[in-house]
């Protein structure tokens, strides 16, 4: 997964597009609760949008969703009493999240989105009035990108080692083209890599599986047209079993 922070300093203000990520982890609502808890643990992420086959945003499915699960004896349990007070409703609500095998039986419908031009500062808005931890972006219904408070840290973080320069054209062709090279790896964009360019300069950062990877990635970004150089400060995700 890819993230832009393409402007800098103060003005203009930075919005969505810019600093979303674009290779979306997602799973459909046909998608298996067992594939989308591997999902969620092979990423190393909390939750994953679900699309339909048009690739537009019909719901999120969450770490939180899988808590109350038969299989690990998680469900929940009510002393006598307390079954005898609760609906019916909520009883036959607490079997379906408890025993569900598809995601579109847990995933949440109503998805709080915004579009690519929202500002970031609005994002950052909806992330603490809904308590939420991503935001989707979607074009009409179809989902074109993810904003997280990852996303904006990284934004943050760029505008302040950078205060007062802006990004030339020139780099935001150049970064297009390392991120067309680097989507030709073996693998496609792994996740939550972030690419940045600075006076032809890329800087590489994020999370990948392995060395080859990174040593990949960075190959790629170097072959791209405009590149003077290459800041290479990805690393690798250490797996429970190393």
């Amino acid at each position: 997964m890819t993230a832009a922070v393409m402007r800098t300093g103060p003005s203009p203000e930075l919005t969505a597009g810019d600093v979303m990520v674009t290779d979306v982890i997602t799973v459909t609502p046909e998608t298996t609760i067992k594939d989308a808890a591997q999902a969620l643990l092979d990423h190393r992420i909390s939750g994953l949008p679900v699309v339909n086959a048009a690739g537009e945003l019909v719901g999120v499915i969450s770490e939180g969703d899988l808590m109350r699960r038969i299989e690990i004896g998680t469900e929940r349990r009510r002393g006598w009493w307390l079954e005898l007070m609760t609906s019916p409703e909520t009883r036959i609500q607490e079997f379906v999240r408890s025993h569900a095998t598809k995601v579109a039986d847990l995933m949440t419908p109503n998805v709080v989105t915004a579009e690519e031009g929202t500002t970031l500062r609005e994002i950052a808005s909806l992330l603490e009035r809904h308590g939420i931890k991503r935001v989707p972006i979607v074009r009409g219904r179809r989902l074109v990108g993810l904003v997280s408070r990852t996303n904006i840290l990284q934004a943050f973080a760029a505008a302040s080692r950078a205060t007062g320069k802006t990004t030339s054209s020139d780099d935001r062709a150049t970064r297009e083209e390392v991120i067309r090279q680097i989507q030709q790896v073996p693998g496609g964009m792994p996740w939550l890599v972030t690419v940045t360019v600075e006076d032809g300069v890329v800087e590489l950062r994020g999370a990948v599986a392995s060395l080859e990877q990174k040593a990949a990635l960075r190959v790629a970004a170097e072959r791209a047209a405009g590149v003077r150089g290459v800041n290479d400060q990805l690393f690798k995700i250490q797996r429970a079993s190393e």
